[in-house]
């Protein structure tokens, strides 16, 4: 018998964490490596959030706190959820944990039964699927066609709804594609939602402040306010603030869904990095004009990506609304060969001979659950971008 844990045993390790690591232990043993693995901002952590953090050490700011996030911190998020999003939530509402993961993870852990559903949109984020699993829950995937812009239409999620369903996640802008719904597109699937009201969502919005070309962000509970008492809305300051690395997620849901993922989190991490807390109340309180300059600069990256890409043999790359991915469709080139020999039979096979062959890591879109595609993260610099296109391009270009 084996000594690991049989749910375990139903779970994979991250590929987009595993990519990024062997990235950089290629680029540590001196291999010329671009990193296009991780979805993490080139930009650095603003200076009034760092200061705000300094401040908290300075200050003595360093015990243990409440499990579930400092009251100031709480408070910030009521007034984001107010001031951005329509949503009115008080602090017995809302959770702050260890990054946004950690948050679908308390929640799912709280909730799911041996075979409750989870209804997961593909192409999703790696981690949820097999999030669910851990739960006891059973991951029930809905593909968005690349001609739908990858986006499920309302008729998938009415057919995929079932008595054991729990919970539908929801990412728009979405990871790894960065398709996004408007108002229209999201008002047809909370309809289908409202007709089920044994099913819950949970929104995660973590892309909220990456959109492009008009492209107005909204979010279920704020479109469909019929949804508010079964809805977890879940956001954090890693991707628009630049702070990964700080670990903080937070969400707004009813009283007591947050009182329960308190109690996991309670027996699990208990409170998130105090000194990141009182950085993120200064996040969240502080200057917000950077986001939009910011927006304008990976706008900018994507149209280049996205430019360069096309132009490679037997790649066609489709513009998303949001987020800072790009999920390249790699058909025309399988059935072929490598310069180095290697055959493309799949787009695991085209990302593996990609990163031998040139040097450039990006994520194989079987990991998302919808091949034959790849994911790059243009959250890099423009030179890192533009040459790594240069790269791609020779490789396709040596294809035979």
């Amino acid at each position: 018998m084996s000594f690991l844990s049989q749910t375990l045993a139903r779970v994979k390790p991250s590929p987009t964490v595993a990519v990024t690591q062997l990235a950089r232990e290629l680029a540590a043993a001196g291999r010329d490596v671009i990193g296009l693995g991780a979805g993490e901002p080139d930009f650095d952590t603003p200076d009034n959030i760092k200061a705000a953090a300094i401040a908290a050490i300075e200050a003595g700011k360093t015990k243990y706190t409440a499990p579930d996030g400092i009251p100031e911190l709480k408070q910030a998020v009521c007034a984001k959820f107010a001031r951005e999003n329509g949503l009115t939530y008080t602090q017995s509402q809302i959770s702050v944990s260890t990054g946004g993961k950690q948050v679908l993870y308390n929640a799912l852990m709280a909730t799911l039964n041996p075979g409750d559903e989870v209804i997961i949109p593909a192409p999703y984020w790696v981690s949820y699927p097999d999030m669910v699993r851990l739960g006891g829950g059973e991951p029930v995937i809905v593909e968005g066609a690349e001609a739908e812009g990858f986006r499920i239409t309302p008729a998938q999620l009415e057919a995929a709804i079932t008595p054991k369903t729990k919970w539908f996640i929801f990412n728009s802008p979405s990871n790894p594609t960065g398709a996004g719904y408007d108002r229209a597109a999201l008002k047809a699937l909370t309809d289908v939602l409202m007709r089920h009201p044994h099913v819950w969502v949970m929104s995660d919005d973590m892309y909220e402040h990456l959109a492009y070309d008009g492209f107005t962000f909204v979010s279920p509970a704020q479109v469909e306010p019929g949804l508010y008492d079964r809805t977890l809305t879940v956001n954090g300051v890693s991707k628009a603030y630049a702070m990964t690395g700080w670990r903080i997620g937070y969400a707004g849901g009813p009283e007591h869904l947050i009182a329960a993922m308190r109690k996991v989190q309670g027996q699990s991490t208990t409170n998130p990095c105090s000194i990141s807390q009182w950085a993120a109340v200064e996040a969240l309180n502080g200057p917000q004009d950077f986001l939009a300059e910011r927006a304008a600069v990976f706008a900018r990256r994507r149209d280049m990506v996205v430019a360069r890409l096309n132009d490679c043999a037997g790649i066609t790359c489709a513009v998303p609304e949001g987020a800072f991915y790009v999920y390249p469709s790699v058909a025309g080139c399988l059935g072929k060969t490598s310069s180095q020999g290697a055959r493309i039979d799949s787009d695991e096979a085209f990302c593996t001979a990609l990163l031998e062959g040139e040097g450039v890591a990006v994520v194989f879109g079987a990991a998302f659950g919808l091949s034959p595609h790849f994911r790059v993260s243009y959250a890099a610099s423009d030179a890192a971008l533009a040459d790594a296109c240069d790269r791609i391009e020779r490789f396709c270009a040596g294809l035979t």
